[in-house]
C-alpha cells in the first residue's frame, strides 16, 4: 500500500484553524473525553462481563456497545491528544489507514447494534410472551457476531479502496484519519470513489435508522394505548432519552456525508467539531442512557458499592451501609 503513496508518513493537525492559546484547553477536553468514556465504558464492561444474572440478550448487546465505544475511542483519542500536548502528531502511512478501517467498521458497528437494541425492545413489549423464544442468549451472541464480521468487511473495503489512491498531501486536517479527509489528499480525481462511499455510508445509516424509528414509533403506540397513566411519563421519558442518543449519532453523520457530497463550504473547525461531537459524544452518553438507568444494573452496582464498604470499614453498620448506597 505505501508504494501508492508519496508520502510514507501524515500530519494530524486537530483543529487546524485554532490558535496556540486554545490548544491546551482543546487537549484537556479530548483527554477529558477519553477519560470518562474509558471509565464509563469500562464499568459497563466489568459490571455486566462479571455478573452472571446480566448475561441476558439485552445486556449482551449493550456490552458490544460498550467495547466497540471504547474501541474507537482508545484508537483516535490518544494520538490527536498526543499532538497536542507533546507535538507528537505525526502517523504512519499504514496507521493512519488503521484509524479509517476502525473508524468506519466501529462506527457502521454502532449504527447496527443499536438496531438490534431496538428490535429487542420492540418484541420485549410488542410480544412480550413471544420473548423468550425469539430472542435469547444464543441468537444474540450469533448476531452480534455477524455484526462484528459484517462491519469489519465494510471497513476494511472502505481502507483498501482509499488505499489505493496516490495521496500527494500530508496534513490531515481533522483529529484522526477518517476516509474524507485522506481522500481530500488525493492527486487524481476521486468523485467516482467517493460517490461509491457515500452509497455504503447511506446504507450503512439509513437502513438502521429507518428501522430504528418504525420500532419506536410502535413502541409510543403501545404505550399510549396500554401503558397506565402512571407509567405513562417514564415510558416517555425513556424513549426520548434513547431516541436523543440514537439522533445524536445518526444525524450529524448524515449531515457531513450529503455536505460533502454536494460540496457544501464547512469551516475546516466546524467541520472537525461535528466529527468529534458525534463520533465520541455519545460514546459518553450511551452508557448511563442504555445501561446505568436499567434497574438490574443499578440494584448490581448497589451492591458493589455496599461490599466495598464493608470490606473497607467493616465496623460501619449494615443499615448505614444500606443507606448510604441507596443515595446513590
Amino acid at each position: 500500500m505505501d508504494n501508492r503513496s508519496t508520502t510514507s508518513e501524515f500530519v494530524l493537525l486537530g483543529f487546524p484553524g485554532i490558535g496556540e492559546k486554545f490548544h491546551t484547553p482543546v487537549s484537556t477536553a479530548l483527554f477529558l473525553l477519553y477519560l470518562t468514556s474509558l471509565f464509563s465504558n469500562g464499568v459497563v464492561i466489568a459490571l455486566i462481563g462479571c455478573n452472571r444474572h446480566l448475561h441476558q440478550p439485552m445486556y449482551v448487546l449493550i456490552l458490544n456497545l460498550a467495547i466497540s465505544d471504547l474501541l474507537f475511542d482508545t484508537i483516535t483519542l490518544p494520538k490527536i491528544v498526543a499532538k497536542y500536548w507533546f507535538n507528537d502528531g505525526s502517523i504512519s502511512y499504514a496507521g493512519c489507514l488503521f484509524q479509517v478501517f476502525s473508524a468506519h467498521f466501529l462506527g457502521s458497528f454502532d449504527s447496527y447494534i443499536l438496531l438490534l437494541m431496538a428490535i429487542d425492545r420492540y418484541v420485549a413489549i410488542c410480544k412480550p410472551l413471544r420473548y423468550p423464544s425469539i430472542i435469547n442468549n444464543q441468537r444474540t451472541i450469533l448476531l452480534c457476531c455477524f455484526s462484528w464480521l459484517f462491519t469489519s468487511l465494510i471497513g476494511l473495503t472502505i481502507a483498501v479502496l482509499d488505499s489505493g489512491e496516490e495521496l500527494c498531501g500530508q496534513n490531515i486536517r481533522s483529529c484522526f484519519c477518517t476516509n474524507a479527509v485522506v481522500l481530500s489528499l488525493a492527486c487524481n480525481d476521486v468523485a467516482t470513489l467517493k460517490r461509491t462511499i457515500f452509497v455504503i455510508a447511506m446504507i450503512v445509516l439509513l437502513l438502521p435508522l429507518s428501522l430504528i424509528l418504525f420500532s419506536y414509533g410502535v413502541l409510543i403506540r403501545v404505550i399510549i394505548t396500554q401503558t397506565q397513566s402512571v407509567n405513562r411519563r417514564r415510558a416517555y421519558y425513556t424513549c426520548a432519552t434513547q431516541l436523543s442518543v440514537i439522533c445524536l449519532y445518526f444525524i450529524p453523520r448524515i449531515f457531513v456525508y450529503v455536505a460533502n457530497q454536494v460540496k457544501l463550504i464547512l469551516n475546516e473547525d466546524v467541520n472537525v467539531l461535528i466529527l468529534c461531537f458525534y463520533s465520541f459524544v455519545p460514546h459518553m452518553a450511551n452508557p448511563i442512557i442504555y445501561c446505568l438507568r436499567t434497574k438490574e444494573i443499578r440494584r448490581t452496582f448497589k451492591n458493589l458499592i455496599k461490599r466495598w464498604i464493608l470490606m473497607k470499614n467493616p465496623r460501619i453498620p449494615a443499615v448505614n451501609v444500606i443507606t448510604i448506597s441507596d443515595q446513590l
